[in-house]
């Protein structure tokens, strides 16, 4: 018996990650996939930048010792 992937690849209909909103739409759901992905991406970055500012304001008021 094949690989998961495999049967996959031959019935797609039956992978749940082909389905957007209950619809069987394989190219849909890549797209979806795809958006989600480069959102989470910029979310990340945005976030390393405001971590970047805070330690930068926190170095800049730290006492001096």
């Amino acid at each position: 018996m094949g690989e998961w992937s495999e049967y996959f690849e031959d019935f797609p209909e039956e992978n749940q990650a082909n389905y957007v909103a209950g619809r069987f739409d394989p190219a849909g759901a890549d797209a979806q996939r795809k958006a989600e992905q480069a959102s989470a991406l910029k979310l990340r970055k945005e976030q390393q930048q405001l971590d970047a500012e805070i330690a930068a304001i926190v170095q800049k008021h730290k006492p001096v010792k």
